[in-house]
């Protein structure tokens, strides 16, 4: 967000795959504490390991790891049902607005689809978060093992970790060795090993460290921080870059103010790109962002969260 903001023309694509590149990120994180630990990244900042559901009272070290169909149900359901959620949700907050600016025309049989999905997603939304709530208080009440659904979907209970845990776990991470040989491909698989491992440890200790500045950095970016740094250090609003206005990919700009500089004509719903102060027709502006991701007339890169709806003093 921070490289985008500072040059959307260069890092706003990589804004736009966020999700996926997080994914991704996040996928390997979780597989990487699953098989080692037996545990998530943050169940195991906790002290926590994962058995499976009817295991007696003799478990298995937490770096034996969990059986495949566990660990894959555990994989999935870490990573994937977060991303599929947030997903989601900015899919009923993008046919919210376009519901309610009527972007899509009144017959259109695709848009009765869409409201009867918009009126049908708080229920279902609700009865995904109150299965949870409902989970937490009966594992508060001792009535349940688990304090998420999803850990019973996975077929796994969470467990504290054990002195005999722990210097297991130590000894792996060490990378010692029972047996010592003296050939060029053991040792080359070795030196690999005891890097990735301490590239692992790098990165899970950085990773608790740079939580604080992650969230420094989200404070001092945010709109009311901005806001507080504008009123002390307040300067006049730069002019557009004159130079792009004549490109023959980007629109030219009418002569009016009020004209849309897409559709030509007087604007409707009067609304602004953020990235580069124009203002054009909210359905125009709407649908080229949605297609090219691009200022029209800048050629910035641009998202549908840089549109700003503007309002005349009579409304």
């Amino acid at each position: 967000q921070v490289l985008a903001e500072s040059n959307p023309a260069r890092y706003g694509s990589v804004w736009h795959w966020f999700d996926e590149i997080y994914v991704l990120l996040d996928l390997l994180l979780q597989q990487h504490y699953l098989a080692r630990c037996s545990a998530s990244f943050s169940e195991n900042f906790y002290s926590l390991k994962r058995i499976p559901m009817g295991e007696g009272t003799r478990q298995a070290l937490a770096t034996a790891g969990l059986p495949k169909r566990q660990h894959w149900k555990s994989l999935l359901l870490l990573v994937l049902v977060p991303y599929l959620k947030g997903k989601l949700e900015k899919l009923v907050s993008s046919l919210r607005e376009e519901d309610e600016y009527s972007i899509h025309p009144p017959s259109s049989s695709w848009k009765r689809f869409y409201r009867a999905f918009l009126a049908a997603y708080p229920f279902v939304n609700m009865t995904w978060e109150g299965w949870f709530l409902i989970q937490q208080l009966c594992y508060i009440l001792g009535k349940a093992q688990h304090h998420s659904p999803l850990l019973r979907l996975a077929g796994v209970r969470l467990v504290r970790l054990t002195a005999e845990d722990i210097q297991a776990l130590e000894k792996k991470l060490s990378g010692a060795t029972s047996s010592q040989t003296h050939s060029f491909t053991s040792r080359v698989q070795l030196a690999l090993r005891k890097a990735l491992g301490g590239i692992a440890f790098s990165l899970s200790t950085g990773l608790s460290v740079s939580v604080f500045f992650l969230q420094f950095l989200d404070w001092w970016y945010s709109s009311e921080n901005q806001e507080t740094i504008k009123s002390l250090t307040a300067l006049p609003t730069p002019p557009p870059p004159v130079h792009l206005d004549h490109e023959p990919s980007s629109a030219l700009l009418p002569k009016l103010k009020t004209v849309c500089p897409l559709c030509r004509k007087i604007r409707v719903n009067a609304t602004a790109l953020s990235t580069s102060g124009f203002v054009f027709c909210y359905r125009c502006i709407y649908s080229h962002v949605k297609a090219h991701q691009r200022c029209p007339v800048t050629g910035y890169a641009t998202e549908l969260q840089h549109l700003v709806k503007l309002y005349s003093p009579e409304s």
